[in-house]
């Protein structure tokens, strides 16, 4: 059982799916938790439910691609508690499916300033007040697309492998410091866009990703949200700069 009590931990993308589930499990671990997202009417639902459940919470409307939302998401966190000890920097958009020649470069541009730009600013504020602390822990969100390839999704691929490179650089940095930096490669997760396949009547689809992972399975959002609480914890005290895979096996084949 991991406890944070009095910690308190800022999550992107928190508003639904992964994000979400991984808000829910700091606040039972009893962290503090403020929430970030773009969806304001999603985000205050998140919220709520969070504190019917009498847990502590806060959310916060942030697009991450804006370098001066993240920063005032981060000083606002510590202006209203004082602290921030764990980060999870989860928000990200898939591209637009196409071949390489045919890649459009506005959605090249939005990929990019979101998954990999906004991982860079929420990294570059949080550990501005985290080195001051001489403590804390991050996890960014990459994703098996960080580690292998994928036809028409070139973009979303370098985005992540790019969150990869950037974890292991800065893990280096703050390392000395007491601040652990790690990332985290889900898999595929049964997450709202997968309820919305289900509901186009594309369970065919959803049966063929079923079928390359060996555990014969999705993921549950729950199973990254406890990674995600693990790698922040003093539970994981010596993981520095490592990228952990959660994909039912798919990515050892």
């Amino acid at each position: 059982m991991i406890n944070m009590n009095g910690k308190v931990a800022l999550i992107t993308g928190a508003a639904q799916g992964i994000g979400f589930a991984s808000a829910k499990a700091f606040a039972e671990a009893e962290a503090t938790v403020v929430l970030a997202d773009m969806d304001r009417e999603a985000l205050d639902r998140a919220v709520n439910s969070l504190l019917t459940a009498g847990h502590q919470a806060m959310g916060i409307i942030c697009d991450v691609s804006k370098d001066e939302q993240v920063r005032e998401m981060v000083e606002e966190t510590v202006r209203m508690y004082g602290r921030l000890d764990a980060a999870y920097n989860n928000a990200a958009v898939q591209n637009i499916l196409a071949d390489a020649a045919d890649q459009d470069i506005e959605d090249f541009e939005k990929v990019i300033n979101i998954n990999l730009r906004g991982v860079w600013s929420c990294m570059k504020y949080e550990l501005q007040h985290m080195r001051k602390q001489g403590s804390g822990a991050i996890v960014n969100c990459s994703s098996i697309g960080g580690i292998l390839g994928g036809a028409q999704r070139g973009t979303y691929h370098a985005a992540k492998h790019g969150v990869i490179g950037l974890t292991k650089s800065a893990a280096l940095e703050y390392a000395p410091m007491g601040i652990r930096i790690n990332s985290i490669c889900p898999g595929i997760i049964h997450t709202p866009m997968v309820d919305k396949m289900m509901e186009g009547g594309q369970q065919d689809v959803l049966d063929a990703m079923i079928a390359t992972v060996p555990a014969k399975r999705l993921g549950k959002p729950e199973e990254i949200a406890e990674t995600v609480l693990w790698l922040c914890s003093d539970a994981a005290s010596f993981v520095v700069g490592h990228t952990l895979v959660v994909d039912g096996g798919y990515s050892i084949q």
